[in-house]
């Protein structure tokens, strides 16, 4: 199992449901707001907060809550200012981990982002440190249920996509950032909303974790997704499914 695109297969710890979704809603709310402060408070005109809806109504999250926080980004006196910002460090068993961040305080971030790597036998480092291990690239999941693999590959490749991986689990179609919305659009007309669609950083090579590192280096996630300033986390290890399922257990 690659580990490239935050985690969704890794949420191994029981009994913290309702925690884990009132912390998603945080992150949720933070990107609407950036996305609507960034540009129109318009979806249609504005790519970037059309992707943050999209992300938030796969979470469930009310529509009250969504255009609360569309308001408040759409009007500049109101609430923080957050910038993007991205860390890059090496986790347990030298594997490369790249944090994007929203935070109104770098100070504040950074020391939080160090103390967790530090415990848990990592490193935070300079920013280019792993970044050149990795590709930045637009990736769009619709189900398996959208279309045929044929379809969903002729329609992705005419989009201007580069990829697309069809199987049981569903469609992923990869891009080049600068086509992302294009993409996403042209796909969005032919089969619905996706799934999930963003900009991620897709390892270029892995590095295998074994049973040593392993339990560290999901915990050092699992600290890393735990905080509010944390929107994405991506790192380049490979671990067994075994051993991932044990972990799970």
């Amino acid at each position: 199992m690659a580990g490239h695109s935050q985690f969704k297969n890794i949420m191994h710890r029981k009994g913290a449901q309702d925690a884990r979704r009132a912390k998603q809603f945080t992150k949720l709310i933070r990107e609407l707001t950036v996305a609507a402060r960034s540009g129109l408070p318009d979806p249609w005109a504005n790519p970037r907060l059309r992707a943050a809806i999209l992300a938030a109504r796969a979470a469930n999250m009310p529509r009250d809550t969504m255009e609360r926080a569309i308001k408040r980004g759409a009007n500049p006196g109101e609430g923080e200012n957050y910038e993007a910002v991205r860390y890059e460090g090496f986790g347990p068993g030298g594997v490369a981990v790249i944090v994007e961040a929203l935070t109104d305080n770098r100070n504040r971030t950074v020391g939080e982002l160090r103390a967790a790597f530090d415990k848990h036998g990592g490193v935070l480092g300079e920013t280019g440190s792993v970044a050149f291990m990795f590709q930045r690239v637009g990736q769009i999941a619709y189900p398996a249920k959208a279309a045929i693999a044929d379809a969903m590959f002729e329609a992705a490749l005419e989009a201007g996509a580069d990829d697309v991986s069809s199987g049981p689990d569903g469609h992923e179609v990869t891009c080049a950032p600068d086509r992302f919305n294009a993409v996403r659009e042209a796909l969005e007309v032919k089969f619905g909303a996706p799934e999930r669609a963003a900009l991620v950083w897709k390892p270029q090579t892995t590095v295998g974790v074994g049973a040593d590192h392993a339990e560290t280096l999901l915990h050092l996630f699992e600290v890393l997704e735990d905080n509010d300033d944390v929107q994405s986390v991506f790192a380049n290890y490979e671990m067994d499914d075994a051993l991932m399922a044990k972990l799970s257990a």
